[in-house]
């Protein structure tokens, strides 16, 4: 018990001198015993005293609350992110990242498997949920777009068989030219309810999203983003007493600027000039940076689903340690004078984030950081708010959420690419805004609003849909002119260096994708200069062990049927035949034992809806055939489903017109036929 009496009377000792240091009481308790704590949890952040060994040294205090905060949030991001990615590694791995690019190839005539599936439909809401809750630096317009396409293809196939969720009438729309209006038309609806644009949303979906554009399809996709308009303005009226939580904050004007003055001469354009241009080439470093780490991404998810989660909880704490650690580097400001809200903000959104700061200041950092999207999004596009945010705060708030949205991006969680873009122009836009602010007459928000246009028109490469998406957000039409003029920069200067963003993943997901222009070297080549060989035709009348082969060892999609005598004077083309309509015609077994047409019979056992197009997943396969060694030998007539006026074109056409032909029509198959009749009815 003589070293408890020691360490009790030094531990007495450096209470006593502690009291008489400066004449502040360091707060450390009387200790009778050593069961009670030598350092205790202290609400003040001055200096305490601790021993070691049998030395008294003063040491600067760790504030364990703090500490215990960031373990707290950043498990609760843990856990959220390990959740999104494991939905979407076992259950819908096609639910990934934003969706757009997919839609876009689908639109194309690239139907990938799983895209548009219902199971990505449920991952694809599910996990956009956990990955924004998560903290992730992305945004949930991408998947939204993603989620109105699935939701119209699943209405296109009459419902899931799966899921027991089908429906008789909707059959009508089981055909490839209503499928891809409907999809076209929820790409639309996804746009117009992420930012609550419905102008935007038809013209996203005509500008990128659609590879085949037409006058009815016009009015039906402005049809669907105004009822989306109405049933948007109805739950936000119904939310609008905050029993929604933050839906429908903003109304349906999301960043309202209109408040702002907008006043601006020629020596204005010079620094609106210099943000397009920075705009193009950050935008082409995202692109080409994005680029590279995706591939790498690749490389990782490849090696299976426990790869994939263990890449997201990586980024995740990566994340939630630059969100926490970030805001310490800055600095402490008093609340501005004569606000109308409270300063500092107690709660879940808003402007003014206490932090780490003392009673009546605020960190501006962390108002950016530890907030909702949108709302970091209306702190940078505010007017009057010129000294609110330092110019060291928007730098390391930029270089954190443009570094942060390139590796979050490729992670195993839907994820969009818009609001980091957004708030990533907006902190450069804002910064630049406020290092001129002496010599222009544009607010520091507006010149956020053009940073967000500009980085948007060099990541994007769209100029007319995100002009009026960007209007329509923020209500206010002086902007147009400047609008255009940024994007038209920023989009001229990035194009000189690569694609857009979309364009590229789709190349590096390998979805072959059919451009709107023919390449140059198109034009030296004739449409029979680059057909396959040999090529596979059927007969008129064709036998069906002939048939049954050709189905195993090929994977083509489309086959010439040429008809010979006895059925034609000499050898000519009669149509063509897809893979899907032969299996549903083989699965029926209207064969003869005989070489003769069977017409009749094929009509009464075959409806027009037996050959509708199946839903994702659900189409026969040769191994669902059972065909007998007896009727492998037998005859079926192929007239009834052949398509007898296929898209022609002589061998002699230019490549580069047969592209664009094949292209602006929105086919699937085109026969190349010799210029003489001397050689044979089909190339």
């Amino acid at each position: 018990m003589e070293v408890d009496k020691n360490v009790i009377d030094i531990e007495n000792e450096v209470l006593a001198k502690s009291k008489n240091m400066d004449g502040l009481d360091s707060g450390l308790p009387v200790m009778g015993s050593l069961r009670e704590p030598l350092l205790v949890h202290r609400r003040n952040t001055t200096s305490q005293l601790a021993i070691v060994g049998a030395n008294v040294c003063p040491v600067e205090s760790l504030d364990y609350e703090y500490l215990l905060a960031f373990f707290a949030y950043a498990g609760c991001n843990l856990v959220l992110a390990a959740l999104a990615a494991a939905i979407c590694a076992y259950i819908a791995p096609a639910a990934a990242g934003s969706g757009i690019p997919e839609v876009k190839a689908y639109l194309n005539g690239v139907d990938a498997p799983s895209i548009l599936a219902p199971s990505t439909l449920f991952v694809k809401i599910i996990g956009s949920i956990f990955g924004v809750s998560a903290g992730f630096i992305l945004g949930k317009e991408g998947p939204m777009v993603h989620t109105g396409a699935c939701i119209a293809s699943l209405l296109s196939q009459g419902g899931s068989r799966k899921y027991h969720l089908t429906w008789t009438w909707l059959r009508y729309f089981k055909n490839d030219r209503d499928r891809r209006d409907l999809v076209t038309c929820g790409a639309a609806a996804g746009v117009a309810a992420a930012f609550r644009a419905p102008v935007g949303g038809v013209l996203f979906a005509l500008e990128e999203a659609a590879s085949w554009w037409r006058s009815a399809l016009l009015w039906r996709t402005f049809f669907t983003t105004a009822v989306v308009a109405v049933v948007l303005r109805a739950f936000i009226e119904y939310c609008g007493s905050g029993n929604c939580g933050l839906f429908g904050k903003g109304g349906l004007i999301m960043f309202d600027v209109s408040t702002a003055e907008v006043r601006y001469s020629m020596v204005d354009l010079l620094p609106i000039i210099i943000l397009g241009i920075i705009g193009g080439v950050l935008g082409s470093l995202y692109n080409h940076l994005l680029d590279k780490i995706l591939r790498i991404y690749s490389f990782i998810n490849e090696k299976g689903p426990l790869y994939k989660i263990l890449l997201t909880c990586t980024i995740s704490i990566i994340t939630s340690c630059c969100l926490y650690c970030l805001p310490w580097l800055a600095t402490c400001a008093p609340c501005p004078i004569n606000l109308k809200e409270e300063c500092p903000t107690v709660g879940r959104s808003g402007n003014f984030k206490n932090f780490q700061c003392p009673a009546g200041q605020y960190n501006d950092l962390a108002s950016l950081f530890f907030n909702t999207n949108d709302d970091a999004i209306r702190n940078l596009f505010s007017s009057g708010t010129d000294t609110e945010y330092s110019i060291p705060s928007l730098l390391l708030f930029f270089a954190g959420i443009y570094s942060l949205g390139l590796f979050t991006y490729g992670v195993a969680v839907p994820s969009g690419l818009f609001i980091p873009v957004i708030l990533a122009g907006a902190s450069y836009g804002r910064l630049v805004g406020t290092l001129i602010g002496g010599i222009t007459d544009l607010d520091p928000g507006l010149f956020a609003f053009l940073g967000a246009a500009s980085f948007l028109g060099g990541t994007m490469r769209m100029t007319v849909s995100v002009c009026i998406i960007l209007l329509e957000l923020t209500n206010n039409l002086l902007m147009l002119p400047l609008v255009m003029l940024v994007l038209l920069i920023s989009k001229t200067v990035a194009d000189g260096f690569n694609h857009g963003v979309y364009d590229q993943i789709v190349r590096m997901k390998g979805l072959p994708y059919l451009e709107a222009y023919a390449e140059p070297y198109m034009t030296h080549l004739a449409a029979g200069d680059v057909v396959s060989a040999p090529l596979i035709t059927f007969s008129g009348v064709e036998k069906v062990g002939e048939i049954m082969h050709v189905l195993r060892f090929t994977r083509h999609s489309g086959f010439p049927v040429i008809d010979a005598p006895p059925f034609a004077e000499m050898p000519e083309l009669c149509g063509l035949v897809l893979r899907s309509h032969l299996l549903v015609l083989l699965k029926a077994k209207v064969f003869t034992k005989e070489r003769v047409a069977s017409r009749d019979q094929i009509f009464r056992k075959l409806g027009a809806f037996d050959l509708a197009k199946p839903g994702s997943g659900k189409g026969l396969k040769v191994e669902d055939l059972d065909i007998s060694n007896e009727e492998m030998e037998m005859y079926v007539d192929l007239h009834p489903i052949a398509n007898t006026s296929p898209y022609t074109v002589v061998e002699t056409m230019s490549l580069a017109k047969a592209a664009i032909l094949f292209r602006q029509l929105g086919l699937r198959h085109m026969c190349v036929i010799p210029k003489t009749s001397a050689v044979s009815t089909c190339i």
